[in-house]
């Protein structure tokens, strides 16, 4: 089926978006807004995201005169030689049943209705229509006309001409399509929100400030923006809807939505939107440091003491690693001119256990009778150091480690002694998610990489950051939360297991 004509009902800031990427592939196109006001104010953001690109010198002023006379405002009654429709109303299933009754009226019986809808059944959607099997989802991300993943969703009633056609159309105008069933949250949502919902918990539980949550997942994963500084782009009211939609589906405590995420909408703290959410904006639109990266009041101490916790009762390969680990930190204390000594007894101000991402201060610290000046560290990446306090801790030994880390030129977070800490018990969870949702088989290693990094923005998807990780790593660790909560959500799913047993790359998964 060749596309020519489209049709955009709903031409709010994604509609508009969708329209401009439709028009830019040379389609012509009709856009259908409720009311003549409505539909003004969606051609003037279609009109300002065209003279961004312009000032940008993304587009000619040419190109631009020819997008804009493609798009041509309309009614649903205009829209009878349409070839393909897509609704981008709000995400209200009575809503889109509504509009897709009106296109039922209107449209050719092989002519294809599209729904954008990012949360909603479209098997839900689908149903209410006289002829179902021609309904899509086709889910683009904001902003349309840059973001470049369509999530292309089938039903149990989508005809394969249909399904087969909009990839692509997809393709035609230059996104990159990935082909899912109908399922809450597709990919990229249902990947994204049950680990922005875990910062919330970490949040309200105390485990860590803002600022570090954001800092860990920056500095120590490598993502563009940390969790809580997402959830205010995105609109905590929209987070909070689409997990009350995968909670439905799914459950457990993932996807249930964290009471704080609710009470700060409830609140009217939804983002940068209100300019309130997480953060003030747009004073603060996102934390510049982490509160424990801030500058120490003490000094940084001359001499300290190292306590290997591989030296207690460990298994030889963690062991192992923990003096690996203890030699790596050594080097470093020594190289910035700060005197190490492995000797317990020999009474410094401040005592460093050199933890792995299982955390476990408490015990070594004890066991050298250290326990009020021990703090925990933790090379979580080349730049973050995560500071484990017992609950023993000392204000001032916690300060000491502080002005330490400085001293070796790295930002630091500070993390409950928890299994996980606090980079891996916001990451580890997450790419455990992606590795169930391939074995569940329904998605590849590539299609789950491929809506991160072009839907969500990430720089590696999760199945390649697991590979460089190590699955050994992650397992291990997901393993020590599991024990440690007793919670299914963060048990080492069927096919993790097989990767660390089998000594293979999830990578080999599609």
């Amino acid at each position: 089926m060749d596309i020519r004509e489209v049709g955009v009902v709903g031409l709010g800031t994604m509609g508009a978006g969708i329209a401009q990427v439709f028009a830019q592939a040379g389609l012509q196109v009709t856009a259908v807004e409720a009311d003549q006001d409505a539909l003004k104010r969606g051609m003037s953001v279609l009109d300002a995201s065209l003279d961004r690109a312009v000032s940008r010198g993304k587009l000619t002023e040419d190109e631009r005169a020819e997008i804009a006379a493609r798009v041509r405002p309309g009614a649903v009654s205009g829209l009878a030689a349409a070839d393909l429709v897509i609704e981008v109303v709000p995400e209200q299933l009575a809503i889109k049943r509504e509009v897709i009754a009106e296109l039922d009226r209107v449209l050719r019986p092989n002519s294809i209705i599209a729904t954008n809808t990012s949360s909603l059944s479209v098997t839900a959607i689908a149903a209410g229509s006289a002829h179902p099997g021609r309904i899509v989802g086709m889910h683009f991300f904001n902003p349309a006309p840059v973001m470049r993943l369509v999530e292309v969703v089938s039903t149990v009633l989508t005809d394969q001409q249909a399904d087969r056609v909009v990839t692509a159309l997809a393709r035609r105008l230059g996104k990159t399509p990935v082909q899912v069933t109908d399922r809450a949250g597709f990919i990229a949502n249902a990947l994204l929100l049950p680990y922005l919902n875990h910062a919330v918990r970490l949040l309200e539980t105390g485990h860590a400030t803002k600022q570090d949550i954001d800092l860990a997942v920056t500095a120590g994963a490598g993502l563009p923006l940390g969790p809580l500084a997402l959830l205010d782009l995105i609109g905590l009211d929209t987070s909070l809807a689409i997990l009350e939609v995968l909670d439905r589906e799914f459950g457990g405590t993932r996807f249930t939505p964290a009471p704080l995420l609710r009470r700060l909408t409830d609140a009217g703290r939804l983002g940068r939107k209100s300019g309130m959410g997480f953060y003030d904006h747009p004073e603060q639109a996102a934390p510049a440091a982490s509160s424990a990266d801030q500058s120490a009041d003490l000094p940084a101490p001359s001499t300290v003491t190292l306590i290997d916790p591989g030296n207690g009762g460990t298994s030889n390969g963690e062991a192992a690693a923990h003096s690996e680990r203890a030699a790596e930190l050594a080097s470093l204390i020594a190289a910035a001119g700060i005197s190490v000594t492995r000797n317990p007894v020999h009474r410094t101000d401040l005592a460093i256990v050199a933890v792995g991402p299982q955390g476990g201060v408490l015990g070594p610290a004890t066991a050298a009778d250290r326990a009020a000046d021990a703090v925990g560290v933790h090379l979580a990446a080349p730049s973050l150091a995560e500071l484990v306090p017992s609950p023993l801790t000392s204000a001032r030994a916690l300060g000491l480690a502080r002005a330490l880390v400085a001293r070796l030129g790295l930002r630091s977070v500070r993390a409950a002694d928890r299994p996980g800490l606090l980079v891996a018990a916001l990451l580890y969870p997450h790419l455990r998610d992606a590795i169930a949702m391939i074995g569940d088989g329904y998605a590849t290693s590539s299609d789950v990489d491929t809506a991160m990094t072009l839907g969500c923005g990430y720089p590696r998807g999760p199945v390649r950051m697991l590979a460089d990780i190590g699955v050994a790593r992650v397992e291990a660790v997901l393993g020590a939360m599991y024990a440690g909560y007793g919670d299914p959500a963060f048990a080492p799913p069927p096919l993790l297991a097989q990767y660390a047993a089998g000594g293979l790359s999830p990578l080999a998964a599609g």
